[in-house]
């Protein structure tokens, strides 16, 4: 690896893209053997919120008749009170931009205030019912809690947390009703499945917006990350229903996400959302397939279907390969 980096640095110098001064300086810092552990620290600091969220849960589950319910709420209550004052104290005002923290710790104070919040509001509504029966009330608020400190923090890790909590709120709010007032489970699956097309629908409509009037454009990547998951899974999973016209629906559903997140993908430059693209329209492509010839009698011809099936999937693995590195070398460009 070391070979490498040096070799690289040496083709900057032979093409004058760095100065005989800046070689040396290179060469130098790298002879000190000087390594960062700035993403070492920040995994530390990612386990310990997950591990004291984690405890808090647990004590209350397991002392929740010893000590009390309103002195675990005002504990929490004042844990939350602590992160986010300090929290707004050192932080910078709203910007549209991307902004970042001073002190990394406080970006996962946010992150700790915001589970601990979302803790708080899930204990409440269980224990002392303030929502009533509309548990999505109970989702819906640290959903919008978790919006407005991902975007006044400029946090990811809290936005994929309020992402979580619309589409955990999308599916209380429609599939409940559903389950329990229709016997028919695949009306319900399909209530689901158009609720889930439709958020992953404004998740892309909202990304497009906030591009054009430059507001935290840089959480894009995150919103369409969702969106991808949320639609194909929803399209592949109804395309081996048994009404022709819903599955053909969710199959030309499932075409249009894979246009749109092949051109998302290029212009993010993203890898991710180019290999799971690929996986989703490989997977939905093949239960088309399926679908297409399920009433097409291969008796005759079904030696050469299984001799030629691992020829197939060879295929597959090759031209798999072969796009993710085409893809790979055009947004290297």
């Amino acid at each position: 690896m070391e070979k490498f980096k040096d070799q690289s640095t040496l083709h900057l110098f032979e093409k004058g893209l760095i100065t005989e001064n800046q070689f040396e300086e290179v060469k130098t810092y790298r002879s000190l053997k000087i390594f960062s552990l700035n993403a070492e620290l920040k995994l530390f600091l990612y386990l310990s919120v997950l591990l004291f969220t984690s405890g808090i849960g647990i004590l209350i589950y397991e002392n929740i008749d010893t000590i009390g319910h309103i002195a675990i709420l005002s504990l929490l209550l004042i844990v939350i009170a602590v992160c986010f004052f300090y929290c707004f104290k050192h932080s910078k005002d709203f910007q549209k931009s991307e902004t970042t923290f001073e002190h990394p710790v406080l970006e996962y104070l946010v992150l700790a205030g915001n589970i601990l919040t979302c803790i708080f509001i899930g204990y409440l509504q269980f224990q002392y019912k303030p929502f009533g029966e509309h548990y999505g009330l109970a989702t819906l608020v640290p959903t919008i809690v978790s919006f407005f400190c991902a975007y006044y923090f400029d946090n990811r890790s809290v936005l994929t947390i309020a992402i979580t909590g619309l589409a955990a709120y999308v599916g209380l709010s429609v599939t409940p009703q559903d389950i329990f007032n229709d016997s028919n489970n695949l009306y319900a699956s399909q209530s689901l499945s158009y609720s889930a097309v439709m958020l992953g629908v404004l998740l892309v409509l909202w990304t497009i917006y906030s591009q054009r009037i430059s507001l935290k454009a840089h959480f894009g990547l995150v919103f369409l990350t969702f969106a991808l998951h949320i639609v194909s899974i929803a399209a592949i999973s109804n395309l081996t229903g048994y009404e022709t016209l819903i599955w053909i629906l969710f199959a030309l559903i499932l075409a249009g996400s894979t246009y749109y997140f092949y051109k998302a993908s290029y212009q993010y430059k993203t890898m991710s959302l180019y290999v799971f693209m690929i996986v989703y329209a490989y997977i939905g492509g093949n239960i088309v397939l399926f679908r297409i010839f399920e009433n097409v009698d291969f008796s005759d011809i079904w030696e050469l279907l299984i001799f030629l099936l691992p020829a197939y999937f060879i295929g597959s693995i090759i031209m798999f390969i072969k796009l993710i590195k085409n893809f790979h070398k055009e947004i290297a460009e």
